[in-house]
């Protein structure tokens, strides 16, 4: 039997609404650890947006979400047809 590793949610992660749109933001990391944090973005058609590095800090995360709305708007994250995951 597989044992689960506990994940520790980040303060910042939870919904977020603009535009119209709103998105789950979640940041996370392995619990009790010091690696780094994970950023994803799922949208209302269960889409997934993955950065591809960790971030040192989960506030480096969050305000890494924010600039990608500010800089492509929030539906750059509404899922492409076909594609199931994106990747930043």
């Amino acid at each position: 039997m597989t044992k689960k590793q506990k994940i520790e949610h980040s303060d910042f992660a939870g919904e977020f609404t603009d535009d119209g749109v709103t998105v789950l933001v979640d940041i996370f990391r392995p619990a009790g650890s010091t690696e780094g944090w994970t950023l994803e973005v799922i949208d209302q058609e269960e889409g997934l947006t993955v950065w591809e590095e960790p971030f040192a800090t989960d506030k480096e995360a969050f305000e890494e979400f924010l600039a990608t709305i500010e800089r492509d708007g929030i539906h750059s994250f509404l899922e492409d047809p076909g594609s199931d995951t994106s990747v930043h």
